[in-house]
């Protein structure tokens, strides 16, 4: 059988990391795809790295 609760949290974790960048104004799409493939790694680079400079 396959764990299916190792790809919901996996999902979960993706999507949480979605919301963290847009709330540092980077795009949700592109870290939303990065999480799927990176994971928690992912989420370590979004709290450590600065926001992006607001657009005009």
């Amino acid at each position: 059988m396959i764990n299916t609760g190792y790809y919901a949290g996996w999902g979960t974790l993706s999507l949480i990391n979605a919301g963290l960048a847009q709330s540092k104004n980077r795009s949700g799409l592109l870290w939303f795809l990065l999480s799927l493939l990176l994971g928690p790694l992912a989420t370590f680079l979004i709290v450590f790295l600065s926001p992006a400079p607001a657009k005009a």
